[in-house]
């Protein structure tokens, strides 16, 4: 995971965390969050980057929807992260 960028780490901890991980649902939390659009030429690539590294699984929702899941390597992934940072606060 030291290998992400700040985004992308931020991108598996929000689907990690609501109910309902596609695309849409993504931008608007973490615009919410960065307070600030989140394009969709920023949002999609560091998607297929996770998808591409094993971490997040991206399976089809309906014919125009994905559906985004975190594996279970990004799970041990943000497991250790949060262990690694809980050291510091």
């Amino acid at each position: 995971m030291y290998d992400l960028t700040g985004f992308q780490r931020d991108l598996m901890y929000v689907i990690s965390g609501i109910k309902e991980p596609h695309g849409l649902a993504l931008k608007q939390e973490l615009e919410e969050y960065y307070e600030k659009e989140v394009h969709h030429g920023r949002l999609y690539p560091n998607l297929d980057t996770l998808v591409d590294k094993g971490l997040v699984e991206k399976t089809a929702k309906d014919q125009r929807t994905n559906k985004y899941t975190i594996t279970q390597r990004g799970q041990r992934e943000l497991d250790a992260r949060d262990n690694w940072e809980s050291q510091y606060i």
